[in-house]
Order: structure tokens, then C-alpha cells, then sequence
């Protein structure tokens, strides 16, 4: 059965190779190959028959078979018998020769499968391959070709036949006319060479050991005189090249006098050949071969040839180099290896050659030629041995090149010199320096490339090369160890080489642990006879110089400090043990942090420590005033370099305070006052810094050699006793000063707090401003120059927070600090309001913070002008502009903070509610500012000093916060500020408000509140600009509010943001109203007896400020309050004077547009209406024959409410619901208002109101009941009704006493008409008012029920037996009228699914199968598992369904269904795969299912399978395509042994049948699945 089955299935594949569509051959090409992978005899056996049996089928078709034969040869070689590898070898030489022309894939495809086979049968291919190379007789292309291949698959099976071949084919050559048959003949003969070559190299493996290489000689011979004589001069570019690549390894087969013979013809043939072909890599290989043949054979020739070799391979190795091009790299590489072999045999001719170009005046002749030095030195190093010399002293001149390619090239041969030792030689140290040189070159000088990224070197800059090279010369070659330590050393300490140090120290690291490893405790360097090495303390300098910025040239930093560790026996003998735990952790903290993370200041700081400790451990006068002298004398090389520079002045300062001899201390301050550089910022900063560290230890001769200094002549602006001075400007001496004035900061910031105290006014104070001012005829006159201004505010700066800083700062009193605050607001005064440009005004504001906290304390004027002072010279600074120089944002940050840190200093001072709300009212007006970035500032400044109250607040006893409600309200609206960081301050101020707020009710300063943190979360969506989002966070916020916001403070903060809703700003505005409606929302029902209040204040609000976001706020708020307190809204609306004014209207529209406020508002308009009367008599004249009747105000008022809000569109639902109550209460308001007037005063409001034109609604008592009834019908529905009596003029009878019995017959009519359905509810309503005490009403209700009469729909709603009972029961009313009615209404008694779609049906039927699940449980459970399996296999297809809806659902089904089946994997499947909305990827799905349910249900596969034959005829194309794929994925994944469930006769059938489907995608799925039923073979 297996046998034959597989036959089968190839049989029906290979008839399917002939289909139209390209795709579903591929597709049967592999289910043939996937038949040969499990049964290759029988698939191979089937395809040769088909082919066999079929002579008329189209080649291209027989090409796949072939290929699909080979592909399984290749694979399963060795499970093939001899009769089947006769048969196929038989097979593919027939299909290779059938046809002597040329058809590429076909007869390519059939060599491919003889040469497979002769991986194994090579006796047999051998010989079927003979037969068509006959003697006399020239062989078919392809037997050639097919033997050349065959050589190389198999070099010792086929070796052994070459003589046999190669006699046979020699002879054929001459009589080749065509070059295709030439250049095949070239094929063959190169590769016959070529596994000869391998043969003759691998004898100790191959069969037969006695193979020599002149058994090959005589042939090769012949061949070779045809090939170069008589084919090379070829005009055809495809077989000279042909013949080029045969000859190289033809070359090794000549004999050797004959190759002799031939050099001085073949080299030059070969040469003439780079001028004719542009891809020349073939040409160089061939060349290449010969020469390594001729060295071989030691030829002599090569001497005369070697001139025009030299040249045209020189020309070659000049050619740009295309990094896309392999063909011409890999020239190159067989360019080079040409010179390796002359290298071999002429080294002196050579280097006479190359040698002199290195001073050609084509860069690419030097790169050129650098490239193939750098190659000789590596590949012919024995012959270059006793050339050392003469190769380094032509390195002179490329070592002055200053072209980048050249540089590279001279780094890779001073590289190859290394590892060679030539570096060792005399000459080597300018190599080394060279190196050191080009490590040095700062990366701004690098050639960028396009698009690159100029902070980052190129990958192959010289630099990066030089830097690579150095490290592996160091670290890998280990002869360059003696010749680079301790030389590299002195490259550390010159400037110029300051780029280098990277580099260098990591070389140096290398060195020295090796060196160490040799002699541990022993010194490193030896001086002796290095007179240019730098002493242990250049070395020490430098290092910890260039640490300051660490990540500089590549983390100079890091590699600075672990050279400086490895050589600290050479620093000092006792440094090793302390060292070795410090600089470790130096180190870490540079590996913890990046360039951008790491404080510089911080880092400072850390190396002096470093400094302090290493000075401690040492603890010897000689040597650190040794480092101190080197130090300063190293001050000079850094003027480039000022962060160093300044840092080294801070080592200078603590290497003098470790000194013990105060002589030497004073005479090196006297020596860095004389030699700074005072015009340079960043020098002088220096300076002072160094006084100050000084000043810790040596305080009182730190302070005596500066008022020496002040004394001197130099500040005098005199001819000084320093000639240094001799020509200084005034400019000059101000500097000076400035600096002078900045070492006394210093040394008080620095020196000991309580020595400080005692000098600071009489010393330091005193001096300070003797520098700042100067006496002109003995009047004092100040400077004007901003920088000296600078350096006094910064030391009085300095020196103020020293005293503070002191212990004894509560008790001391400062006299000078009245004049100390005048002179610094007199600064912050004098600086531009409006512009930001220099730290002045941060450095006064922060000398006046240290100030405030000093005794005497400032009295109120004082403190209020010096905050309303600040704040002018700050917050109205403008913002600078895009582009614009980015140290002033951090310049005006810093200003910032001082403005903070000084009104926090002054709040702290006055720790109360008042205090906090003294400093909000000196902030409220920058808080409202129009501009932008003024509200910024104030409410970041305002957001500082709540955080600082609150971390200072200390409650000794519960108060009340009074002011909570009025600050919230401030800052709350803000939230929506139109620039972001306002909003987050803002939310920030609440925070902190609310923090207050529990801080008063006695909870501890720890204390989290859940509901207050939530603020924190809610920053973020503040910073997006989508309105919704914001006002949503706002409205977030509102809600935090109202959870913490005590009862007593909700109408003050009510108050305040109802002033906030005319904020100019709109987006403040409506977070003003937002706000509010959400605390009406979450706290209105505190609010009951401040609703007229609150109505009132919103009408004003309204009237105030007419805009359209106001108007829609107070809307709002209204419905919010109407939420929780309806009647008390209603009744205040109902108490605003009549006619109700427009914003009162407003008002009642908006409650209207509120669906779950309608229908109560409705219910209570129509409870006021009914509850009062509608009328009072009264007599206008005491004569008068009858009373008037005067309307009453609520019923009025209440009428006019119900048109209001039934005027609105979405009040429909509302008034549908209340219809009937409507309805009938307003038709029976308009009967009770015939004839009645208006109350006196509201008659003149009403004519006015008349004259303004229609728009207006009437007050008039029955027309305001017609309009509201006509308003119902309208929001009914019942539109139709309202037009009916319109045009009859019914609406008009209505109005009139006479006519009004008329009119209420005609909307009867109307609404029995286009009402019907209404009716029932209505006159169950007017039933009702037959004991009205109003006689009008009974005359209007039996009127409406009389007309109905009349109607045939009261016998359609079988409503006329209860009509006539209730008009029967009128009959005996007391009314004339009533009882007309009903006789008029006695007397009226006498006067008659399409087809459901059928894709939405099957929709909707998958979906309910999906839905059952729910439904079934206990016993049916079982019977819907049985449904579950049978619907699987089309639930499955159908996801291919071409209507998406059903896909949809059948997802949906497959999810709901899949717990039934019990299969973890499977659910998980369906719900991964499955989900809404989610794209499937069919094919993976199917996969991943077919695994699962063959795993746990292989029982089913019968049942799926033959369901699935049923969908092989569906008229959809994708599920006839799916239906063939689940069967494919169900074989792959079921054990073999359950192929009985299976009728496989049937199921071939059908796919067999399925391979004509019109549709290629059907197509290819069957030819897939047929592929895989050969697991079931």
C-alpha cells in the first residue's frame, strides 16, 4: 500500500506541473520534494516515469521535476538502491543531451541531478557521462560541464578518470569552433585543475596514493598551447576570460621548463588583459596562480618581466576602493598576493619600486602604496627582515602627510611594523609618536561624513583607527612591551597631546599591570636615563587635572585615575593601600553616572576629597610643597582649558592648606595674585576659589596677604611695585577688585563659621567695599561696571551666609545689615525690568535671603517694599525667544529660585493664615496677569511657598484655616491655563492647600491622604493640549476638592469662582465653571438654603459678563443645583420678576436640556400652576356690573415656565412621557383664562414687551396657555394636531369666549385624527375634571370629549363605553353648557415582514450557536458538545468566509465555544487569535488548532476530515482554499497510526480534483495537502 500510494500521489502532483500559475507549480514542486523526504525510491522512481512516459511535455515543466529529483538526491542520497540511482542517472543524461541546442534550465537542472548522484554513484554517472564524450565526436555542453562539476563535487572519485577525460577531450579542442563550446571546454579545464591540485595536496587521504602530478603534465601541456595561442586573442570578452581562469591553476599542472619557456608570453598576455576587461578580479586570481607556479619553480624569467609586473599591479592597487563592490575588493586581495609572491623572489627591486611613490604626488598612488608595504611586511616578513631599516627611513616623508587616507594607511603599516619589530629598530620612536599624534587630533578636525553625526568619530577616522591600533599594539603584541614603557609616559604631561590621554592611559594600564605581574613591589618607572620623563609629581598633576571633566575624550577621567592608581608606588610609597579603596569607588560613581546625569560640582568635589586624603595619608611638608610647585606651574598649560584650570586652582588651594610652612603658603598666594590672568571669568572664579580652600586651614595669613594686596599700589591705579602691573587699564584694576572682592567671599563662605563671625564687618566687610568704592577729593564714588557689581553681591552673598550659618548667627547683630539691604535692592532696582542679563539681581535677592533671617528684623514698610520690589525687577522679565542664547533660561531659573527662597524667608517670619495670605495678595495680581508668562512665574513662585508653609507649618492648637475657600478659589481655575506649566503649578498650590487644610485639623505633617495624592497622578494630563482631556482633569480636580474642602468654606470658594467666570482668560473660565459644577455635583446637597442665593448670583453673573462660555457655565450649574435641590430651583426661577428677562429664560432652557431634571421640572411647573388659583375678582369700580378677573402670579409664572422649557427640542422625551397630564391641564388653563387680565403692574411690562416685536412671548394669561399648549403638542409628536387647527383658525376660537367651545372641537377633531393613540391617556385625564369647581373647565372637557364622539376612533380604542359613562354622569351638572355638551355628544354617536437577508441570517444563526453555550448546562450539556464538534470544522472555514460579518461571528462562536471542549491549549488559541477586531493570520491559527485538537482529540480526525470534504465544492473561493488546508494541518499533526479514520481513496480524489479549481490560491492548498498525505503511506 505504501509503495503504491506514494506512486499515487506523485503521479497526481507531477500531472498538477503543468498549471498556468507560477505560484501553484512552486507549490506542487515542494509537495514533491515533501514526498521524496519520507519515500525518496518512490518519488524519484514516479517522477522518472512521468518523465520517462511523457517525451511531449514541455521543458519547462520537466526542469521543475528535474529539480524537485535533485533536491531529494541531495537529501536522501544514501537510502537509494543501485537500480534506482541507474534508472534516475539514466534519466537525467537522456533529459541533458536530448536536445543539442542550448536550454539553460533544463539541461542545468538535469546536470545538477547527474552531479548529485555522483556524490555516491560516481562510477556509474562516470560512465553514463563518458558515453557522450566519444572520440572525434565534440560532446554535448552540458557532458562537459557536467564532468567539470562533477571534479570539484568529488575530487577523489573523479581524479582518478581525468587522464582517461583529458585524452579523450584534447584532441576535440582544436576542432571547438564556437566559442560557447570553447569557453566550456576553459570550464572544465580549470576545474580538472583545480581538484587535481586538491587531489595531489590531500594524497594522505585519497584512494589511490600513487597520483603523481606529471601523470597530468602532457595534457595540460597540449591544452595550454591551445587555450593561450589560439583562444586567448579571442574577440569575445566572455572566453578570454574563460581561458584566463583556466590558466592559473593550469599553470601548476605545466611542466616546469615549459612554464618557463612560456612566462615571457603567458606574463605579459595576461597583463595586456587588464586594459581589455573592467572586472579585472579574475585576471588578478589567474595572474596570481601563475606567479606562485613560477616562484615554485624558482623561475629566473620573472627578473625581466618584473618591471611591467610591478607597474600594471601597482596601477591595479591604486583603484578607488567601492565598499559595494566585491569584485573589486576581492581584486585587491588577489592584487596583493601577486605582490607577496614577488616579495618572495625580489625584495630588493620591489621595495626600489615602491619605496620612491611614497612621495608621488597622487594621494592614491600613496595609499596605494602603503597598502602594499603594510601587506609585504605581514605576508614576506622573512624577507623583509634585513630591510627594517631602510623600510623606516622611508617613512620620513608619509609621516608629514596630512591627507586622511594616507594617515590611515601609514597607522595600519606602522601597525603590521609592530607586531614584525621594526618598532624596536632605531627610527621606531618617531613611529611611536606618530601614533600618539594622530590619537591626539581633536575629533572637530575628523573628515565627516555626509549625514553623520559631527559628536560622534567616524567608524574609520584616523583617530579611531590610531586609537584601536595603539590599544592592540599595546595589549597583544607582547615585544612592543619594553619598547613602549616607560617612552609612552612622557607623552602624558605636553598639551599637545591632551587628546590622546584616553588612549595613552589605557596603554599605560596594560604596561604597567604586566610589568607588575613580572616584579611586584617594585617602582614601575626608572628615571635613569629617561631624562624626558615626567616626575611622580607632573604625573600626579596632570592626571587629577584632566579627571575634573571625566568624559571628555572618550572617559579620559576613568583612565586617568586607573593609571594614577597602578603607578602609586611611583607617586609616593605610602599611597598604595588608601588608593586602592578610593579610586575604585571613584570609578563606580563615574560607571553610575552618564555626561549628562553627572554634577560637575559634585564630582569637584569628590576629587578633592580624593586630594585631601591622599595630601593626609602622605602627610609630608617636602612633598606636598613639591605638588603645590608643580601645580602652579602647571596653572599656564590650561589657559585653553578653564573648567580644568579652575579646578586646578582648587587643588593649588588644598594642596597649601595640607602645607605646615606658612612662608611657603604666603609666598605662593603672592605668586598666584601676581601671575592670574584678571580678564579671564573663569580665572578669577579660580582664584577666589583657591583663597577660600586656603583660608580652612590658614585663615589669618590667607586674610593678611590679600589687605596686603588691597594696600598695594596695584589697586590704587598706580604705577605698582609689580612690573606685571606696569601697563594696566582702568578696565584692568576693576577686575582686579572685582576679584579681591571674590577671594573675601570666598574665605568667609570657606573658613571656620565662628572665626568668620568675628571678622566679618571689620575685616572682610570693611575691605570688601574698600575695593568696591574709591574716595575722588574725599568723596565716596561707586562703580559702575556690572561685573565688580557682581563680585560684591556675591560676596555679600557669601559672607551673609557664613554668619548664618554660625552658631552663634541668633545672637549676633548685624549693624551693617540696614545697608547691606539698601545697597542690594538699590542693584535690583537699577536692573531692567523687562530683560534678563546678568546674575545681579539673582545674587542680591539671595544676599537679602540670608539677610531677612538676621537680626534686626525688617519692619512691615520694609519687608512690603522689598517684595514688591523683587517681584517688579522678575516676574515682568520677558521670555526670551526661540533660539536665542540658552544660558539665560538657566540664568532666569536661578533668578527664579532666589525670588522664592526670599519670599519664602520672609513667609517663614510670619508662619499664619495672614502671613500666607499677606504674600498671596502681593502675588494676585501677576497670578490674573493677560500675559502668560507672568501667571507662570506666580504661580510657581506661589506653588514654592505653600509647599514651604506646609513643611514649616507647626499647629500647636486646632485653628481654622479661614482663608482656605478664598485661596482654592484663586488657584483652582488656573488648572486650564493656556500654558501648561501654570496648570501643574497650580494643581501643585491645591496640593499643598489641601495638605494645610488636614495639617489645621491636627493631622500629622507624615500623614498621606489617598484622596489628596490623587492630585499628584493628575499632573500629567494638564500637559495635554486636547481641551477635553484638560477640562476632564479639571473636573478631576474638582471632585478632590470637594471630598476635603470643609463645609464652612464651600460658599467662599462657590463665591470666588463665580468671580473667576468673567476671567479674561476663557480656558480659566470654563475650569472656573467646570469646577463649580462639580462641587454643585459632589457637595450641592449642603447647599439648600443658599440656592437663592446662588440662583440670584448666576442670573447677575449672566447679566455681568453676556459671553457665550458664561452663559453655558451658569446653564450648567444650574441643572447641577437643580439635580439635587429641583424645587428650590424652580421656585427661585419662578420667583424672578415676569415677564422673565432673557437670562432667566436661558436659565429655564437649560434645565430643559437636562433629560433626568424634565420630567420633575414639568411635574412641579404643573403642581405651582394647579395649586393656586388661576384668577382673583375684583372690581375696578365700585359701580361696575361685574367683577375682573386678574391672574395670579405663580400659575402665570409657571405657565410661562412650561413654554420655556417645552420651547426646548430635547424636552420631547420628557413631554411624551407627561403628554397627557400636559395636555389636559393646559387645555383646561386656557379655558380658566378666558377673559382674564394681567395684574396692573405687569400690564405696562407687557405692552412694552408687545412693542418689541413677535419674538417676544406674550403675558398675556390665555395666550401663554394656548402657546404652551401648542408647545406640548409640538414635543409630543403631535405637530400634524397644531397645523390641522391652524389652518382651520381653531387656535384663535380658543382665545375667545365665544368661539372657545369651537376650538376645543376642532383640536378634538385633530387629535383624533393625527393623535389617536394619545387619546386613551388624555381622557382618562379629562375624566377626571368632570367635579372641577371651575365651571370653564367643565365646559372645556366635555367639549373636547363631546367631539370625540364623532370620531371613529373611539370603537378603535375601545374607549366608547367609558366616554359615554362619563358624559352620561354630566348630565345632571349644574352648567347649561356641560349639559348641551353632552347632548351635542350623544347626537355624534348617531351620525386594515420582508424576507430576512440571508447572509444576516447566517450572521445571526453562527452568533446563536455562540450564545447557547450560556444555556447549556447539566444534562444538556453533553448533547451541545456533541453540536460544539460537529459545527468545529465549518466554524473554522467559515473565518475565511468572504462576508466579514460572518467571519466575525464565527470568531465569536468558535471563543464562546471552545471551554466546552476541555482543552486549555485550544481555548487559549481561540482567545489569542480570536479576538474582536484583531486581524487574523489564518494560516498560523489553523496551524496552531490542528496541533491541539489532534493532540487531545485525535478521534475526531475522521469526522473533521470528511466534514471538511463537503466544503472542497463550496462555492466561496477562500473556504474551498481553507477546506484543504485544515485537512493538510490535521494530517501533519495526527499520529500515522490513526490513517484508518481516514478514507484516503476518497480524499485523494478530491484533491485530485481540487488541482483544476479555477482559483490558483485552491490550487496551491491542494497540491500542499497532497504533499502531506504521504505521512499516512
Amino acid at each position: 500500500m505504501t509503495r503504491s500510494y506514494v506512486r499515487k500521489l506523485s503521479a497526481i502532483l507531477l500531472d498538477a506541473v503543468t498549471d498556468k500559475d507560477p505560484l501553484v507549480q512552486e507549490q506542487v514542486c515542494s509537495a514533491l520534494c515533501a514526498l521524496g523526504e519520507s519515500q525518496p525510491q518512490e518519488a524519484l522512481s514516479a517522477c522518472e516515469e512521468h518523465l520517462r512516459q511523457n517525451e511531449k511535455l514541455a521543458h519547462p515543466y520537466r526542469t521543475m521535476i528535474l529539480r524537485a529529483m535533485q533536491t531529494v538526491v541531495s537529501s536522501h542520497i544514501s537510502k537509494l538502491d543501485k537500480d534506482m540511482a541507474r534508472a534516475v542517472i539514466l534519466l537525467a543524461s537522456s533529459e541533458m543531451t536530448k536536445v543539442k541546442d542550448l536550454i539553460c534550465d533544463w539541461q542545468q537542472a538535469a546536470s545538477d541531478v547527474l552531479v548529485a548522484m555522483g556524490r555516491r554513484f560516481i562510477s556509474t554517472v562516470m560512465e553514463e557521462l563518458l558515453h557522450g564524450l566519444q572520440p572525434g565526436v565534440l560532446p554535448h555542453y552540458f557532458v562537459v560541464r557536467t564532468l567539470a562539476n562533477l571534479s570539484v563535487s568529488n575530487v577523489f572519485g573523479t581524479v582518478p578518470f581525468l587522464t582517461s577525460i583529458l585524452g579523450t577531450m584534447l584532441p576535440m579542442l582544436a576542432a571547438a569552433k564556437h566559442d560557447t563550446t570553447r569557453a566550456v571546454f576553459c570550464y572544465a579545464l580549470q576545474h580538472f585543475s583545480e581538484s587535481t591540485l586538491e587531489y595531489l595536496a590531500n594524497l594522505d587521504q585519497a584512494p589511490d596514493p600513487t597520483v603523481r602530478k606529471d601523470a597530468f603534465a602532457s595534457d595540460i601541456s597540449s591544452a595550454y598551447d591551445i587555450l593561450f595561442h589560439q583562444w586567448l586573442p579571442s574577440r569575445e570578452a566572455k572566453l578570454r576570460l574563460a581561458v584566463v581562469e583556466a590558466l592559473g591553476p593550469m599553470s601548476h599542472l605545466l611542466p616546469s621548463e615549459k612554464l618557463e619557456e612560456q612566462l615571457p608570453k603567458l606574463l605579459p598576455g595576461i597583463l595586456t588583459l587588464y586594459k581589455k576587461h573592467a572586472e579585472t578580479c579574475h585576471v588578478s586570481k589567474s595572474l596570481g596562480q601563475i606567479l606562485e607556479a613560477a616562484v615554485s619553480v624558482g623561475s629566473r624569467t620573472l627578473e625581466v618581466q618584473l618591471d611591467s609586473l610591478l607597474t600594471t599591479l601597482h596601477a591595479q592597487i591604486c583603484v578607488p576602493v567601492e565598499s559595494a563592490s566585491p569584485l573589486v575588493m576581492n581584486n585587491q586581495k588577489e592584487v596583493l598576493r601577486c605582490f607577496t609572491e614577488l616579495a618572495s623572489c625580489s625584495p630588493d627591486r620591489l621595495l626600489a619600486f615602491l619605496l620612491p611613490k611614497l612621495d608621488s604626488g597622487s594621494e592614491r598612488t600613496r595609499v596605494g602604496t602603503l597598502q602594499v608595504l603594510r601587506h609585504i611586511i605581514n605576508s614576506a616578513a622573512a624577507q623583509m627582515e634585513v630591510k627594517k631599516p631602510f623600510i623606516l627611513s622611508s617613512m620620513r616623508v608619509p609621516l608629514l602627510d596630512t591627507n586622511s587616507k594616507v594617515k590611515r594607511a601609514v597607522v595600519q603599516v606602522i601597525s603590521a611594523m609592530a607586531h614584525h619589530g621594526y618598532l624596536e629598530q632605531p627610527g621606531g620612536e618617531a613611529m611611536i609618536e606618530y601614533i600618539v599624534q594622530q590619537c591626539a587630533l581633536p575629533p572637530e578636525m575628523e573628515p565627516q561624513k555626509p549625514g553623520s553625526d559631527c559628536e560622534e568619530l567616524p567608524a574609520d577616522s584616523v583617530r579611531a583607527i590610531t586609537v584601536r591600533t595603539l590599544y592592540l599594539v599595546s595589549t597583544t603584541v607582547d615585544r612592543m612591551s619594553d619598547v613602549l614603557w616607560p617612552h609612552l609616559l612622557q607623552f602624558l604631561t605636553p598639551v599637545r597631546y591632551t587628546g590622546a590621554l584616553t588612549p595613552l592611559c589605557r596603554s599605560l594600564v596594560h604596561l604597567a599591570g604586566k610589568r607588575q605581574e613580572a616584579g611586584p613591589g617594585t617602582h614601575l618607572i626608572n628615571y635613569d636615563g629617561h631624562v624626558t620623563l615626567p616626575s611622580p609629581y607632573a604625573i600626579a598633576t596632570r592626571l587629577l587635572a584632566v579627571s575634573s571633566n571625566p568624559y571628555l575624550g572618550d572617559g579620559r577621567g576613568a583612565a586617568s585615575l586607573r593609571l594614577l592608581n597602578v603607578l602609586h608606588r611611583d607617586i609616593h610609597p605610602l599611597l598604595g593601600q588608601r588608593w586602592a579603596t578610593t579610586i575604585p569607588l571613584l570609578l563606580q560613581y563615574l560607571d553610575e553616572h552618564t555626561e549628562e546625569t553627572l554634577s560637575p560640582k559634585e564630582w569637584e568635589e569628590k576629587l578633592l576629597v580624593f586630594l585631601r586624603d591622599t595630601l593626609a595619608v602622605v602627610s609630608d611638608n617636602t612633598w606636598v610643597c613639591q605638588l603645590s610647585l608643580e601645580m602652579c606651574k602647571q596653572l599656564p598649560c590650561y589657559n585653553g582649558t578653564p573648567q580644568e584650570k579652575n579646578f586646578l586652582y582648587k587643588c593649588v588651594g588644598t594642596a597649601l592648606g595640607a602645607a605646615s610652612s606658612k612662608d611657603v603658603v604666603r609666598k605662593h598666594l603672592q605668586e598666584l595674585l601676581e601671575s592670574a590672568r584678571y580678564q579671564e571669568e573663569a580665572e578669577r572664579e579660580g582664584l577666589a576659589c583657591c583663597f577660600g580652600i586656603c583660608a580652612i586651614i590658614h585663615l589669618d595669613d590667607t586674610l593678611a596677604q590679600l589687605e596686603d594686596f588691597v594696600r598695594s599700589d596695584v589697586v590704587r591705579k598706580s604705577i605698582g611695585i609689580f612690573n606685571i602691573f606696569k601697563d594696566r587699564s582702568e578696565n584692568e584694576v576693576e577686575k582686579v577688585k572685582g576679584t579681591l572682592i571674590l577671594c573675601y567671599g570666598h574665605v568667609a563662605a570657606q573658613a571656620p563659621r565662628e572665626l568668620v563671625l568675628a571678622r566679618a564687618e571689620s575685616d572682610i566687610l570693611r575691605n570688601i567695599f574698600q575695593c568696591f568704592s574709591t574716595k575722588v577729593l574725599g568723596i565716596k564714588v561707586e562703580t559702575k561696571d556690572p561685573a565688580l557689581k557682581l563680585c560684591l553681591v556675591q560676596s555679600v552673598c557669601m559672607v551673609c551666609q557664613a554668619i548664618c550659618g554660625s552658631t552663634q548667627a541668633s545672637s549676633f547683630n548685624f549693624s551693617r545689615k540696614a545697608e547691606l539691604v539698601a545697597q542690594m535692592m538699590e542693584f535690583i532696582k537699577a536692573e531692567p525690568p523687562d530683560s534678563l542679563r546678568s546674575p545681579i539681581r539673582k545674587k542680591a535677592m539671595l544676599a537679602c535671603t540670608y539677610l531677612v533671617s538676621l537680626e534686626p528684623a525688617l519692619d512691615e514698610q520694609e519687608r512690603t517694599y522689598m517684595i514688591h520690589g523683587c517681584l517688579h525687577s522678575v516676574m515682568a522679565v520677558l521670555p526670551e525667544r526661540e533660539g536665542e542664547d540658552g544660558g539665560l533660561e538657566s540664568l532666569y531659573l536661578d533668578t527664579m529660585h532666589a525670588l522664592e527662597d526670599l519670599l519664602t524667608s520672609l513667609l517663614r517670619r510670619n508662619m499664619t493664615p495672614q502671613g500666607l495670605q499677606m504674600m498671596v495678595e502681593h502675588l494676585s495680581p501677576w497670578i490674573k496677569s493677560p500675559r502668560g508668562h507672568e501667571r507662570e512665574r506666580a504661580l510657581g513662585v506661589s506653588s514654592r511657598l505653600l509647599r514651604s508653609f506646609l513643611e514649616h507649618l507647626h499647629v500647636s492648637a486646632l485653628v481654622p484655616f479661614h482663608n482656605l475657600g478664598l485661596l482654592i478659589g484663586l488657584f483652582s481655575p488656573r488648572c486650564a491655563d493656556l500654558w501648561p506649566a501654570t496648570r501643574q503649578e497650580a494643581v501643585s498650590c491645591v496640593y499643598s492647600l489641601l495638605y494645610l487644610q488636614l495639617g489645621y485639623e491636627g493631622f500629622s505633617r507624615d500623614y498621606q491622604d489617598d484622596v489628596a495624592e490623587r492630585l499628584l497622578t493628575l499632573k500629567d494630563g494638564l500637559v495635554h493640549p486636547d481641551p477635553a482631556i484638560l477640562f476632564h482633569t479639571c473636573h478631576s480636580i474638582a471632585q478632590i476638592i470637594a471630598k476635603r474642602l470643609p463645609p464652612d468654606q464651600l460658599i467662599s470658594l462657590l463665591l470666588t469662582l463665580f468671580e473667576s467666570l468673567g476671567d479674561p482668560d476663557k480656558n480659566c473660565s470654563r475650569a472656573a465653571s467646570v469646577i463649580i459644577n462639580c462641587l454643585l455635583k459632589e457637595r450641592g446637597n449642603l447647599l439648600l438654603e443658599k440656592v437663592p442665593e446662588i440662583v440670584n448670583m448666576l442670573r447677575s453673573k449672566l447679566q455681568e459678563t453676556p459671553e457665550e462660555h458664561v452663559l453655558r457655565a451658569a446653564q450648567h450649574s444650574v441643572c447641577l443645583l437643580a439635580s439635587q435641590h429641583c424645587e428650590a430651583v424652580v421656585s427661585s426661577l419662578l420667583g424672578s420678576p415676569l415677564p422673565f428677562d432673557s437670562h432667566t429664560c436661558t436659565l429655564w432652557r437649560a434645565l430643559a436640556s437636562e433629560p433626568g431634571l424634565t420630567v420633575k421640572m414639568l411635574e412641579l411647573l404643573l403642581q405651582k400652576m394647579n395649586r393656586d388659583v388661576p384668577f382673583k375678582e375684583s372690581r375696578a369700580f365700585l359701580l361696575s356690573s361685574s367683577p375682573d378677573r386678574v391672574a395670579t402670579l405663580l400659575p402665570l409664572a409657571a405657565t410661562c415656565a412650561l413654554s420655556e422649557v417645552m420651547s426646548v427640542p430635547v424636552s420631547a422625551p420628557a413631554v411624551l412621557e407627561l403628554y397627557p397630564q400636559l395636555f389636559v391641564a393646559l387645555l383646561l388653563r386656557v379655558g380658566c383664562t378666558l377673559g382674564v387680565q394681567l395684574p396692573r403692574n405687569l400690564q405696562a411690562k407687557e405692552r412694552r414687551a408687545t412693542g418689541l416685536g413677535p419674538a417676544s412671548r406674550s403675558l398675556e394669561p390665555c395666550s401663554s396657555a394656548v402657546g404652551a399648549l401648542q408647545l406640548t403638542l409640538v414635543r409630543g409628536g403631535s405637530e400634524e394636531v397644531v397645523q390641522r387647527v391652524e389652518l382651520e383658525r381653531g387656535w384663535e376660537s380658543l382665545r375667545t369666549s365665544m368661539g372657545h367651545e369651537e376650538g376645543v372641537a376642532r383640536l378634538a377633531s385633530a387629535m383624533a385624527k393625527f393623535a389617536g393613540p394619545r387619546l386613551p391617556l388624555v381622557m382618562k385625564e379629562l375624566l377626571c375634571t368632570h367635579s372641577s369647581v371651575y365651571e370653564i373647565q367643565r365646559v372645556t372637557s366635555t367639549a373636547f370629549l363631546a367631539e370625540l364622539l364623532s370620531s371613529n376612533v373611539v370603537n378603535d380604542l375601545m374607549i366608547l363605553e367609558s366616554l359615554l359613562d362619563n358624559l352620561a354622569a354630566r348630565q345632571k351638572d349644574t352648567c347649561a353648557s356641560v349639559r348641551r355638551l353632552v347632548l351635542r355628544g350623544l347626537a355624534n354617536v348617531a351620525s386594515g415582514s420582508p424576507n430576512k437577508d440571508k447572509m444576516e441570517f447566517r450572521s445571526a444563526s453562527i452568533r446563536l450557536f455562540g450564545h447557547l453555550n450560556k444555556a447549556c448546562h447539566g444534562d444538556c450539556e453533553d448533547i451541545f458538545l456533541e453540536q460544539v464538534v460537529g459545527g468545529l470544522a465549518p466554524l473554522l472555514l467559515h473565518l475565511q468566509d468572504p462576508q466579514s460579518s460572518v467571519a466575525t461571528a464565527c470568531k465569536f462562536a468558535l471563543r464562546m465555544c471552545g471551554p466546552n471542549l476541555e482543552c486549555e491549549e485550544l481555548m487559549a488559541a481561540f482567545q489569542k487569535h480570536l479576538q474582536e477586531g484583531r486581524r487574523l493570520h489564518f494560516g498560523e491559527f489553523l496551524n496552531t488548532a490542528c496541533k491541539h485538537l489532534m493532540r487531545h482529540f485525535p478521534d475526531l480526525l475522521g469526522r473533521l476530515v470528511s466534514t471538511s470534504l463537503f466544503y472542497f465544492k463550496s462555492s466561496w473561493e477562500d473556504v474551498r482554499a481553507a477546506a484543504p488546508m485544515l485537512t493538510g494541518f490535521l494530517v501533519q499533526h495526527v499520529e500515522p497510526e490513526h490513517h484508518l479514520q481516514v478514507d484516503l481513496e476518497h480524499l485523494t480524489a478530491a484533491l485530485q480534483l481540487l488541482l483544476k479549481d479555477p482559483a490558483p490560491a485552491v490550487r496551491m492548498k491542494a497540491a500542499e495537502t497532497l504533499g502531506r498525505l504521504v505521512k499516512f503511506a
